[in-house]
């Protein structure tokens, strides 16, 4: 068995030229299966068992640096283009705008996130050496790669590493001690460990060692998941509205009545308990809510005794000469009394502010969200008030996304997420959506209140257990009552410091590996 493992090893390291390239493809596509839907990280972990392999090749030709940074691209070409597929859907929309920027994007984005795994692979073929200390250089590069991912041009930490764990809820409860960073750190050098399965000379020791981490890893989770208890915050009562309306039929003129009556239809539906706050998804009024003294009326109505009404909303400001436009969320106090406005700080770029505006249009681009220039931003996160109930912080779909960024300078007891995940297709895009929602509630011991136009739509404690749900492409609500927080964790406590001191940790047994194979 050893030998036959060997022969593969020796066969992925022999590859040269465009055959190289085309494997480094197909492993980064293979890879993409370890995130959700699939949650298949065996997949993952062998994709970068075959990355280090790829760069031992590459280390044996004329131009190691440059070969590296190849076939890494390759690979993260591979596992952005499957694994973030569904941002095509959001050019689909309004088809006869944005269908013809469909190919450049499906290579231009997946292309340009791959440049970051490039780097990777080149900084550790910088430093390459033929022994264990490689392991743990791609896994220190490919990790920086990621955390850098997640904040260069404002970020993009869509499906790191570490969410390739979605399928063990037990396994993602280590991100409430170093985060979804740290998680991905040590899934890259599980992952990159393996590798010396392939070697003549089987080297057992570090992958053996790191099975042994990931199991106690899972036993830990399982005991955390036992032991603490999901408890509820009396006397609040949600209620999470999914209107299911399909994104090109948000704003046609013919439906919006139809679709504003769906959010007071569905809010008024009978429950066993009458719900304290109503929640509606991320820019649910199809017009401005508050120029609407009809629609405003309805929600005085809607909001009359002790309820309450939390809803996305686009809005309009007018100032300096001139009209901004919010992504906004607005909380609708008893009898209707706005008591909260809060502006989404962190948008989409090209989906809502185009960069380089000026000059993109002349290229002929447009952002996706059809209003006339880019949505202003607002300053947050920001911690909100609404009687009757824990104070909240708010956050508008993508801002859910980044770690450590995700509440305001005063804690709040929970988070409101509202989206619209009908940009994003009929299935990977919002399930994977869903799943970071998850962690950043593991993260941050909060439980999550996600509002989504066409799902999914859930309360999730904060463990990230899913207490009640409705699932994608189905119209209805979420009846639940609110979960209470756990207490701070440590990763909520310390932010990213965890992540560091694990990279340094890689780079002693950088060392040491290297040390140990001189002294051989």
């Amino acid at each position: 068995m050893t030998r036959f493992f060997g022969r593969i090893g020796d066969f992925v390291r022999a590859l040269t030229g465009w055959r190289a390239w085309l494997f480094a493809f197909a492993c980064g596509c293979a890879s993409a299966f370890g995130f959700a839907p699939f949650g298949c990280v065996a997949l993952l972990l062998v994709g970068f068992a075959a990355l280090v392999l790829l760069v031992d090749g590459a280390r044996r030709s004329a131009r190691p640096v440059l070969s590296a940074a190849v076939v890494g691209w390759c690979f993260g070409f591979g596992q952005f283009l499957i694994g973030l597929h569904w941002i095509g859907f959001a050019f689909l929309v309004d088809p006869s705008q944005h269908e013809w920027q469909i190919p450049f994007v499906a290579a231009l984005f997946p292309g340009g996130l791959a440049l970051f795994i490039a780097g990777a692979c080149a900084a550790a073929a910088a430093v390459w050496r033929e022994d264990a200390s490689r392991i743990f250089a791609l896994t220190i590069a490919y990790a920086l790669a990621e955390w850098l991912r997640g904040h260069v041009l404002t970020g993009f930490p869509w499906n790191v590493a570490g969410y390739g764990w979605g399928a063990s809820l037990a396994v993602m409860q280590s991100a409430a001690l170093f985060g979804v960073y740290g998680l991905s750190l040590l899934t890259v050098l599980f992952g990159a460990s393996l590798a010396g399965l392939f070697e003549r000379s089987l080297a057992w020791r570090l992958p053996l060692g790191m099975a042994v981490l990931f199991v106690a890893i899972y036993a830990g989770g399982a005991l955390r998941l036992h032991e603490v208890p999901s408890q509820t915050v009396p006397g609040v009562r949600l209620r999470l509205v999914q209107p299911d309306i399909a994104q090109a039929d948000k704003y046609r003129p013919e439906l919006i009545v139809r679709n504003w009556e769906r959010l007071i239809d569905l809010s008024e539906s009978p429950a066993k308990t009458p719900p304290t706050l109503i929640i509606w998804p991320e820019a649910a009024p199809p017009f401005l809510l508050m120029r609407s003294r009809e629609a405003l009326a309805q929600i005085r109505s809607l909001t009359s005794g002790r309820r309450a009404l939390l809803t996305g909303a686009l809005r309009a400001d007018r100032g300096d000469g001139r009209t901004r436009y919010y992504n906004s969320f607005l909380v609708f106090g008893r009898d209707g009394r706005l008591s909260g406005v809060y502006d989404k700080f962190h948008l989409v770029p090209f989906g809502e502010y185009l960069p380089f505006e000026n000059l993109m249009k002349k290229f002929g681009l447009t952002k996706i969200v059809g209003i006339a220039g880019s949505f202003a931003t607002g300053d947050g996160p920001h911690t909100l008030e609404v009687s009757d109930a824990p104070p909240f912080g708010p956050l508008i779909c993508y801002e859910i996304l980044f770690p450590g960024r995700v509440v305001g300078a005063r804690r709040p007891a929970w988070i409101v997420n509202v989206t619209d995940d009908s940009w994003f297709g009929p299935w990977a895009g919002p399930l994977q959506h869903l799943l970071v929602a998850r962690m950043r509630a593991i993260e941050e011991g909060l439980p999550v209140a996600r509002a989504a136009n066409t799902g999914v739509s859930a309360v999730i404690d904060p463990l990230g257990r899913i207490q009640s749900s409705l699932g994608l492409n189905h119209m209805g609500v979420v009846d639940s009552q609110l979960p209470a927080r756990v207490a701070m964790t440590p990763y909520a406590r310390s932010g990213d410091f965890s992540f560091w001191l694990m990279l340094l940790s890689c780079a002693l047994g950088a060392g040491l590996a290297a040390r140990d194979r001189l002294m051989r």
